[in-house]
């Protein structure tokens, strides 16, 4: 919850054409995280990844966004 927005506001505030979000080395992963996570997905359609650890994963998946277009299985 601490980061999340953090999270946020960098990858926004970066011009790119496409943007990777790498969270293999998370272990914690709350609802604000899956809200930024889910922000960024709309704010870039088609050009947003996400890197998942086993951990942010299992709560994506639970969360009902596990087969989601821009989450990268491992």
């Amino acid at each position: 919850m601490a980061t999340a927005d953090t999270m946020y506001q960098t990858v926004l505030r970066e011009s790119a054409r496409h943007v990777t979000l790498d969270l293999r080395a998370v272990t914690f992963f709350d609802s604000a995280a899956i809200h930024a996570v889910v922000r960024l997905a709309q704010q870039l359609p088609g050009a947003f990844t996400v890197l998942p650890s086993r951990q942010v994963l299992r709560v994506l998946e639970i969360s009902g966004l596990g087969e989601q277009g821009w989450l990268a299985r491992p």
